[in-house]
């Protein structure tokens, strides 16, 4: 998912032959408070210029949901063309009930059928909403996704840095790290992880991408388009990764009856096939 800034002509126009799966047209931290009237209306022109071809993956991050911004921003947005929304700074799963509210009003205004528009949370911006990630244990019309944030939970908290001494991520951000996985399992959507601040280190977004599939996230969050084809090639199975379980796909259907094989030399059961048929499903 690729932030583009809704005020910039030069980055929008690029943006159109980047292969991220998303554009997240920006109108909140990089716009500034003077430019964002303009921003909106660079991001509707832009959605509708670009509906026929990229309609699926058309994206806006909004401002904060209780501020006046945010209103102004969903009334000039939801054009035919908007896929979804990225939401920022929420508290709990009470916002996505609000915002798909505005949205099923804005959605008739614009004869686009109901509940077309997603919405995709950055589900840890602030304290309220680590304490009450539990509001996300069932699945919520519209939700499309999660994703998870630091830098506005370091704020909130007034930490200095939301890393320790040695780099590596505080305690609290990798807990936010988790519950984000969590949450978006509980409610049936795909993880997605946050953003590699330094865009120019591809090495290092390599090795955090790897990990990060490893632990369940299925995408990343991406500021610059250099980094799309990194994330891309991070989070798509390998070929070994595919043979295995084709492998294992393969033998349940051939004894369907059976509670564990062997493949490769070890013991898989009805878990790894789940998870063999998730992998083969990424890959299509």
């Amino acid at each position: 998912m690729l932030f583009v800034p809704a005020d910039s002509e030069r980055k929008l126009a690029k943006s159109v032959e980047s292969e991220a799966d998303v554009l997240i047209l920006d109108l909140e931290d990089s716009v500034a408070d003077s430019r964002k009237a303009g921003a909106r209306g660079s991001a509707a022109a832009f959605i509708g210029a670009q509906a026929a071809t990229l309609a699926s993956r058309l994206f806006v991050r909004i401002n904060q949901l209780d501020t006046a911004l945010a209103m102004d921003d969903l009334a000039v947005v939801v054009i035919r063309g908007l896929a979804g929304i990225l939401l920022p700074k929420i508290r709990s799963a009470a916002d996505i009930v609000h915002l798909g509210h505005c949205l099923d009003v804005l959605e008739a205004r614009a004869g686009i059928v109901p509940g077309t528009i997603r919405i995709v949370p950055v589900a840890t911006e602030t304290p309220q909403a680590i304490l009450g990630m539990q509001s996300f244990s069932t699945p919520l019309p519209r939700l499309a996704g999660l994703t998870w944030g630091a830098e506005d939970l370091s704020t909130a908290v007034c930490a200095v840095s939301n890393r320790e001494e040695d780099g590596a991520d505080s305690p609290l951000y990798t807990l936010a790290n988790s519950l984000c996985l969590c949450a978006a399992a509980a409610a049936g959507v795909p993880a997605i992880d946050t953003l590699h601040a330094d865009f120019r280190d591809a090495a290092g977004l390599e090795a955090a991408c790897r990990v990060s599939r490893r632990r369940g996230f299925r995408g990343r969050i991406a500021i610059h388009p250099d980094q799309v084809a990194t994330i891309n090639a991070a989070y798509s199975p390998t070929e070994a990764e595919l043979a295995h379980a084709r492998r294992i796909v393969d033998a349940f259907a051939a004894q369907p009856e059976a509670g564990t094989l062997s493949i490769d030399g070890q013991m898989v059961d009805k878990p790894h096939l789940t998870q063999a048929v998730r992998t083969l499903g990424l890959a299509a």
